[in-house]
């Protein structure tokens, strides 16, 4: 890695340790879920990592079949992996979370339904990039996958208003303002920071890797072609 992401993900590897020892050091006991609660943290910090991850992957997407830039297709492809990565973790902790409180790791809720779709569908974006054959076609078509599946992340995010769910109802963006004490406000706030650093690092690692993967395939295309 070069030196400004070294540095990176030092930063992020120590923002994760300090929003850890926030969340079961410094955040009140929930009254009502007690520790389970705890879980929240992480889990709605991954849900909007996941977001920012599929939103790259729009964008990448848009610029592709505007202007076919390789780094654009390549930004798109590396924020699907961590953006898949983010959503399995979601999904985890929130069946996790729902065991004790619902008596069920899972509900077909629309929340958690959604959510289960959004997976799949970067999933299967995911698996078009792999079985394709490498090239301008495969790209475009990917392209119009992950433009198409970023449709379902605003009906992941409204789900909880659009419907009646188990799901509880969002604690930050409540009418009024957020519904949690300001310990647990500041120690979310950290943990979503800490989890959208990693997000950053993760993405830009992987764009590192795939852009000398490239390099070196193509250096390895013109020895062959000499």
């Amino acid at each position: 890695m070069t030196r400004p992401l070294s540095i990176a993900a030092a930063l992020a590897t120590l923002a994760m340790a300090g929003a850890g020892a926030m969340i079961f050091l410094y955040a009140p006991r929930d009254a009502l879920e007690g520790e389970p609660q705890r879980i929240f943290y992480l889990h709605v910090s991954a849900a909007i990592a996941a977001y920012v991850a599929f939103a790259l992957v729009l964008a990448g997407g848009v610029v592709y079949l505007w202007s076919e830039s390789a780094a654009a297709d390549r930004l798109a492809r590396v924020s699907a992996e961590v953006g898949l990565l983010f959503t399995t973790i979601t999904l985890v902790m929130g069946s996790l979370w729902a065991k004790p409180i619902w008596g069920a790791y899972w509900t077909w809720d629309a929340r958690l339904t959604s959510t289960l779709v959004l997976w799949m569908m970067y999933a299967a974006y995911l698996l078009v990039r792999r079985i394709a054959a490498p090239g301008r076609q495969a790209a475009r078509f990917a392209a119009v996958v992950g433009i198409i599946a970023f449709i379902d992340v605003p009906i992941v995010h409204f789900s909880v208003d659009w419907w009646r769910t188990q799901h509880p109802q969002s604690v930050i963006n409540a009418p009024g303002g957020p519904a949690l004490p300001p310990e647990m406000l500041v120690t979310f706030a950290v943990t979503a920071l800490a989890v959208l650093l990693l997000t950053g690092v993760l993405i830009a690692v992987r764009y590192r890797i795939e852009a000398l993967r490239e390099q070196v395939a193509g250096l390895v295309e013109e020895a062959e072609a000499a």
